[in-house]
């Protein structure tokens, strides 16, 4: 936050004021749009009177280009485990060189396998061709495809492992059910292609 960011104060029952407790964040403005966005979020969180603690690291391409093949520094990594919270802009990976994706990195090693995307219509303040949308997207985030295994058969074909555990399956479906009892929702869709995946999607 800037320096001109006005704090609101509870009062105490005798009319002096407590100062409010500041979440401590970790912020990565990101590449490309990244930053563009991070500073239109952080105002608008400011605007509505979130009292964070931001500290700030930097994660992403200068990263990876500096020779850190992860896309983050070891004083990062301290710095999101202090705080527990991580809000970060979008990533560029560089192309080639081995560099891993930084969001694979972060989901395999803070074990964040539940991706969970809210979609909702704000219509009719938006206008949208669907204005009663309101559908939680629940994804698998470390196996399948993102298990990031691929090697070169040939000079002309490259194969990518999909790799399917039951723990795996087992620990994304109970955490969609869960999910949706404690929200009250009373309707839980599965997706796969196991019609044609028979044996991994078939797992699922």
């Amino acid at each position: 936050m800037n320096s001109n960011t006005q704090i609101s104060y509870r009062p105490k029952a005798n009319g002096a004021k407590v100062s409010p407790v500041k979440t401590a964040i970790t912020v990565s403005y990101g590449d490309g749009i990244g930053p563009e966005i991070m500073e239109a979020t952080l105002r608008i969180l400011e605007a509505a009177g979130a009292q964070l603690d931001i500290d700030t690291i930097e994660v992403g391409e200068k990263v990876y280009t500096s020779g850190v093949t992860t896309g983050i520094s070891d004083t990062a990594w301290d710095t999101v485990r202090k705080n527990k919270i991580f809000f970060k802009g979008p990533i560029t990976t560089p192309q080639g060189g081995g560099y891993k994706s930084l969001n694979v990195t972060l989901r395999k090693t803070l074990g964040l396998y539940a991706n969970v995307r809210p979609c909702n219509s704000y219509y009719p303040f938006v206008d949208t061709r669907h204005p009663d949308m309101d559908v939680v997207i629940i994804r698998e985030n470390e196996e399948d495809l993102y298990a990031g295994i691929e090697h070169r058969q040939t000079d002309e074909v490259v194969q990518c492992l999909k790799l399917i555990t039951r723990p795996g399956c087992e620990r994304i479906i109970r955490y969609a059910f869960e999910y949706a009892k404690n929200q009250g929702r009373k309707k839980v869709t599965c997706m796969t292609k196991d019609n044609i995946m028979k044996q991994t999607d078939g797992l699922f």
